[in-house]
């Protein structure tokens, strides 16, 4: 079996590192140290960090692609049943480092995208991208009846987005998953028509 290629390496690692370290506090040289290649490989696949950070979300937003293509995209489940699989799997993620560091995506967006343009310009193309999942989801769930249809479809898709990230930062200041499920409390006597959850416990 091939090593993977010092390029891939340092896009593999990046991942964690960029998640614990964050973009200023990681520097050119920790994140070549994190990937265990020289501090020259990093300049000779990467034009600058943003670049590297750039590569780093597309890869991340890549495993988040494959859970979305499980769960909120399976045609095995009824719509609801497909964001509650969703959100299941983002919150056994989150609690593997006790709810510490949300995700990366969001993270980037709050600490980088006032002073990179080229971050943030990628990080809108990718909440683009996030959002039509979602938005399939309510637009299922409304036609079914298990999502009130008094409101917009593309609005309640962003709401939910946008919330969860919302929950998600909250969670990594509380270090509790309390956030969490306080959102997804909100939403089902906000949003679900009345009974999906009778049969069902708490969330």
């Amino acid at each position: 079996m091939s090593r993977p290629s010092n390029r891939e390496q340092l896009i593999e690692t990046g991942v964690e590192t960029l998640m614990c370290r964050g973009f200023s506090n990681a520097s050119v040289r920790d994140i070549a140290s994190a990937a265990g290649v020289p501090l020259g490989s990093f300049t000779n696949h990467f034009r600058s960090k943003e670049d590297y950070a750039v590569e780093v979300l597309d890869r991340y937003f890549a495993s988040l692609q494959d859970v979305m293509a499980q769960t909120l995209e399976s045609p095995n489940m009824a719509p609801l049943q497909r964001l509650d699989a969703y959100l299941d799997v983002i919150t056994d993620l989150m609690s593997v480092s006790g709810w510490r560091y949300g995700c990366l995506i969001g993270n980037l967006g709050l600490e980088v995208s006032g002073y990179s343009e080229l971050i943030r310009t990628r990080l809108q193309g990718i909440f683009a991208d996030w959002l039509r999942p979602f938005l399939a989801v309510v637009v299922d769930a409304q036609r079914s009846g298990e999502l009130r249809d008094d409101l917009s479809p593309e609005e309640v898709s962003e709401f939910l987005l946008a919330g969860w990230h919302g929950a998600i930062l909250r969670m990594k200041v509380e270090r509790s998953d309390e956030p969490l499920k306080r959102f997804r409390r909100i939403i089902e006597v906000t949003l679900f028509q009345s009974g999906r959850r009778q049969d069902k416990e708490p969330v």
